[in-house]
Order: structure tokens, then C-alpha cells, then sequence
């Protein structure tokens, strides 16, 4: 599959004009803030972009960024400008014709910048194979990857390096495709399908599998969006198939619990990061108001007093107690907890048999709603 990958966007695809589906790209609107990063950023490497939106969690001034499946560039000179000239930004790819136009306008960007000296790299290699290309255990804050990674034959060796390479309390910030069932063959092995993000992409059960796998206990859904395939050719050969972009963020944080567990804390949301004095979401479920206390599992308490996230929040509580699961984030006891009778023969009255729930006419909740919009 390289090999097919490799050409496609290295040779088939000249600009997203040739793209034959919408899988790899948005058409969201930008944060007004986020325009001007873009609008200095060279028209060559805009061009031979396939993503969309802009992969970006908040507060990277200063960090040390890795950008997987880099292409042209475009992510790696937006994020250049967002860690500042004392942090870094290493663009990794496996498509020389790509790497060329990035390497090309190295110069133009520091210039445009205002940078004594370039804060970014490029490395040509394989995202499954970070390690032969010199990059060292825990050097990294942040990991971003946009729609790469169902590029990839070997999801699982990506998630492992990308926890390898995270500090302690770093992140992986990323966007990709997914299914609702798991792809067939015939799908997966279409060169078509396979290059516009289609084939390769991950049931969202397995994905949650790997990720756990690899280290990432609890991994956060923050936005999705269903993808419409208009094409109808390529629309039969996927049948009832159903794919959704969505962007995942999973920390590497020690201590995490397999699921939500209550230990009684609570978090404040000091209102301090730049544009969103009033609210700010962590993922899809849990948004904190400024000022306000919010009840938060041990997990959550974790993700963001152990991160580069901490100073944003006041903390309360430890984990010295233990109440059970969190609401909505733990899975409910499986004991029946009807109290048996005092001299332990049953009730003569059985307990009223449930209604049986309706079957989901939805997507699954763990893609969320069809509405919301992603960067992929």
C-alpha cells in the first residue's frame, strides 16, 4: 500500500481539485484567528494540500510538535507560527514529490515569519517507523496527524510510536476516517478507495482497541462529522458501508483508569486562555464555563492537571476516596442490586420486567452526531 499511496499523492493528485470524494477534506470555515496563519503560507504549498481545516489543539507556545504525514507542508509552517521561534516543528512523510514543495519554500516562510533561524523539519520516512529516523523516546509535546493515518497498513505500530515519542502529559491531537463496520477487502484493496481515505479507514471499535493497546487508556472523542460519498460509482462499490471524520485527542498521562471513575474532584476554569475567556472544551463531552466548579472523573481531573493544560484550571479533591464510576463516563455495575428478603427466600412479587429499549437508528454514540464538524 505505500507504494499506491506514494503515487497517488505523489503523482496522481496535483491539487485538491483531482480529489474524487470530500473523505480528506471540510468545507468549515476557519476561526478568524486561525486566517491569518494560513494567509502566510506559500500558494505552491497551500496548493498540493489534501487535508483540511487545521489540526490544532490550544496552547503551543513553546512546544516541540511532531506533524505525521506532513505532505507539502502546510500544517507544519501553521504550526511554526503557533509554537513561535523557540519552539519546533518536525514534518514527517513518506512522498518525495510532497517533501520537495515543503523543503522549496523553507527560506520564504522564516522570512515571512520573522524568524532569525527556521523552526521546522522535514524527514522523509514512514509514520510506523519513527524510530529509524533518529527521533528520541519522549521528545515530543504535541503530535498532530490530519487524515494520514487510514493511510497507513499498520495503524497499530503508528499509535505505538506516537506514545513512545509523547512526554509524560503530552498529547496526541489528531483527525482521521472511520467506519461503521469493518471494511472488506474489496473495499480496502481498491486503489481508488484506499487514496481517498476510504479503504484504509478503521472500524471505530478496533480504533478504540489499538489506542488502548498502545498506551492511551482513555482515549477523547472532541469533534465528527458523517461523509457523504457523491459519486455513485464509488458509492456502490462501498454498499451500506458508513464512514465519519472525526478528531481524537489521547494524552499519555500515568494513572489513567480503563474507564471514568469518581473520586469526588472537581476543576475551575480560570478564563485565561487567549480567545476563550468564557468557555473551553477539553473533548466532545466535557466543556468547562469560566468560574465555574464541574465534577470531573479522576480521568479527566488527570488529563488536564497533568498536561501542558494545568495552568488554565484551579483543582480540587485527590484521590484518597473512591465513590465508584463516574456518571457517564464509567460503565454501570453489573450486579442486580435488588436487596434480597431478610431470611433469604426471594419475593413473592418479582420485580416489573423492564421495556425493552428501541434499537439505535443512529450512529453509534461513540462517532456522535452527524451534524458536528471535523478537520478531516
Amino acid at each position: 500500500m505505500h507504494e499506491l499511496v506514494q503515487d497517488y499523492y505523489g503523482r496522481t493528485l496535483q491539487s485538491s481539485a483531482d480529489l474524487k470524494t470530500s473523505a480528506c477534506c471540510d468545507a468549515s470555515a476557519l476561526p478568524a484567528a486561525l486566517k491569518p496563519v494560513l494567509g502566510r503560507i506559500h500558494p505552491e504549498v497551500l496548493a498540493r494540500y489534501y487535508g483540511c481545516g487545521l489540526v490544532s489543539p490550544p496552547l503551543l507556545e513553546g512546544c516541540r510538535v511532531l506533524d505525521l504525514g506532513c505532505g507539502s507542508g502546510r500544517d507544519v509552517y501553521a504550526l511554526a507560527q503557533l509554537v513561535g521561534e523557540h519552539g519546533k516543528v518536525v514534518g514527517v512523510d513518506m512522498t518525495p514529490e510532497q517533501l520537495a514543495v515543503a523543503r522549496r519554500h523553507e527560506d520564504y516562510h522564516r522570512e515571512a515569519f520573522g524568524f532569525a533561524r527556521s523552526n521546522v523539519r522535514f524527514l522523509e520516512g514512514y509514520i510506523e517507523r519513527l524510530g529509524e529516523l533518529g527521533l528520541e523516546d519522549a521528545s515530543f509535546d504535541v503530535i498532530v496527524s490530519n487524515c494520514v493515518i487510514n493511510l497507513c497498513p499498520d495503524k497499530a505500530a503508528v499509535l505505538r510510536e506516537v506514545f513512545r515519542l509523547l512526554r509524560a502529559g503530552g498529547e496526541f491531537y489528531f483527525s482521521d476516517v472511520y467506519a461503521d463496520r469493518r471494511v472488506p477487502a474489496a473495499v480496502r484493496d481498491d486503489p481508488v478507495l484506499y487514496g481517498e481515505c476510504l479503504g484504509g479507514a478503521l472500524y471505530w471499535q478496533d480504533f478504540l482497541a489499538l489506542a488502548r493497546a498502545a498506551g492511551f487508556a482513555d482515549p477523547r472523542l472532541v469533534e465528527d462529522r458523517a461523509l457523504a460519498v457523491t459519486d455513485p460509482a464509488l458509492a456502490a462499490r462501498l454498499g451500506n458501508i458508513r464512514f465519519f471524520s472525526a478528531t481524537w485527542r489521547l494524552f499519555r498521562v500515568n494513572g489513567l483508569d480503563s474507564a471514568g471513575e469518581d473520586y469526588g474532584q472537581a476543576v475551575v476554569y480560570r478564563g485565561t486562555l487567549p480567545g476563550q475567556p468564557e468557555r473551553l472544551a477539553l473533548d466532545k463531552r466535557h466543556a468547562f464555563d469560566a468560574g465555574r466548579v464541574v465534577p470531573v472523573s479522576g480521568n479527566t481531573w488527570r488529563m488536564l492537571h497533568d498536561s501542558r493544560l494545568r495552568p488554565l484550571f484551579d483543582f480540587i479533591g485527590s484521590f484518597e476516596r473512591h465513590y465508584g464510576f463516574f456518571a457517564g463516563e464509567g460503565a454501570a455495575m453489573p450486579f442486580d442490586t435488588a436487596s434480597p428478603a431478610a431470611d433469604g427466600v426471594s419475593p413473592a412479587t418479582p420485580a416489573p420486567t423492564p421495556s425493552p429499549t428501541p434499537a439505535p437508528t443512529q450512529a453509534p454514540a461513540t462517532l456522535g452526531s452527524a451534524t458536528r464538524k471535523s478537520c478531516c
